[in-house]
């Protein structure tokens, strides 16, 4: 369900119309700070509803980026195992540790000659 929920604002998030709701919320706080009289929360209003937005954008933005990551890894995956040229070895390489990793990026250099 938080998947379906992530990918949804995702996208909604990433259309001009979310970007022309947010600048038009900006406008609209703007044009008030005269009639609040560039009170302390006149600013507070914006500072916490931004912070609130930001807040959740990060769990969400990673939850969709994690989930893309996973398929693109599948489908390189994939790829690597019908390509009789292809190393095998290398699937599922993004859960070895770092060193492991250079080791192999090293190993794979040096086949691939100068």
């Amino acid at each position: 369900m938080f998947d379906r929920f992530a990918r949804s604002v995702e996208r909604l998030a990433g259309t001009v119309w979310a970007f022309a709701l947010a600048g038009l919320t900006i406008l609209v706080w703007a044009a008030t700070g005269p009639l609040f009289g560039w009170s302390d929360t006149w600013q507070l209003v914006i500072n916490t509803g931004t912070t609130i937005v930001t807040f959740l954008m990060v769990f969400l933005i990673q939850a969709t980026q994690s989930r893309d990551t996973a398929a693109i890894h599948l489908k390189l995956d994939e790829l690597i195992r019908v390509n009789a040229q292809a190393r095998n070895v290398v699937i599922g390489v993004e859960e070895l540790e770092q060193r492991q990793l250079d080791a192999m990026r090293e190993d794979v250099q040096r086949s691939a000659g100068p």
